[in-house]
Formats: structure tokens, sequence, C-alpha cells
């Protein structure tokens, strides 16, 4: 009981650390998306076929929730790409029937809001210019 118990504590903490929610339905959403091309392969190679598109949208889908998983910094950059996916996914892949890009547009904001539990709520962000001027004030003193 108690290795089970240190088990599911050791997940949570893990998952607490990434965009879990957000990963997850960007992973959902690639395989449903996947779905379509997946039996449509053999005309996949014929001259005019969009199925490939699929194949490739599909495919990026899932790289990034996969990354989001590896990389939870980057988890805003993986969200942004992984909702264009699913969204341009439509052409290519019917967007899993459409399932899929709302799945790939929910788990991309989901991806795109999330921040680090560990993260302080007052910090400043590295962009904001007024708190970069501060910062360099208090170094030099």
């Amino acid at each position: 009981m108690s290795t089970i118990r240190s088990g599911w504590q050791a997940l949570q903490r893990w998952r607490r650390r990434r965009p879990f929610w957000g990963a997850t339905l960007l992973l959902l959403s690639g395989l449903i998306i996947l779905w379509i091309p997946a039996h449509l392969y053999e005309i996949s190679l014929v001259p005019g076929s969009t199925v490939f598109v699929g194949f490739f949208l599909g495919g990026m889908v899932l790289l990034m929730a996969a990354l989001s998983y590896a990389m939870p910094r980057l988890s805003t950059l993986f969200g942004i790409i992984g909702m264009f996916s699913a969204i341009l996914s439509i052409m290519g892949a019917l967007g899993g029937f459409l399932i899929g890009t709302i799945l790939g547009i929910i788990g991309g904001a989901l991806c795109i809001a999330w921040r680090p539990q560990w993260a302080e709520t007052d910090a400043p962000l590295a962009h904001d210019e007024a708190a970069a001027d501060k910062e360099a004030t208090n170094v030099t003193h």
C-alpha cells in the first residue's frame, strides 16, 4: 500500500510541474486528427491528394503535446504551434471531424495559460521594462 501511495504522490508531483491537461488534450487531439489520414493511406500518394497534410499536421499536434510534457518551460510556444496545427488540420484531415480541432484549441489554450506552480505570483516578468530597470538599479547599489 505504501508503494502505491508513494507512486501516486510522485505522479502528482510530476503532473503539477507540467501543463498536464493542456498536453493531454493536445495528445488526444493529435490522435483524433491522425485517425482520418490513417484510414485514407491508400490514396495518400495520389497526385493532388492532401492526405499527407493531415499526417503532417496531426503529427505536429502530437509532437507539441509530447514536447509540452518534456519541456514545460516552453509550453506557451508549444501551445501556440499545437493550436495552429490543429486549426490548419481542417484542410488535410477535416480536423478529426472538428472534434480534434476543438480539443486542439482547448489544449493549446491550456498550455499557453499554464504557469509553473513554483513561480512567485509577485515576480516580475522578464520582458517588463520597469521591472528590469528596477532590478538593474538594485544590482548597482
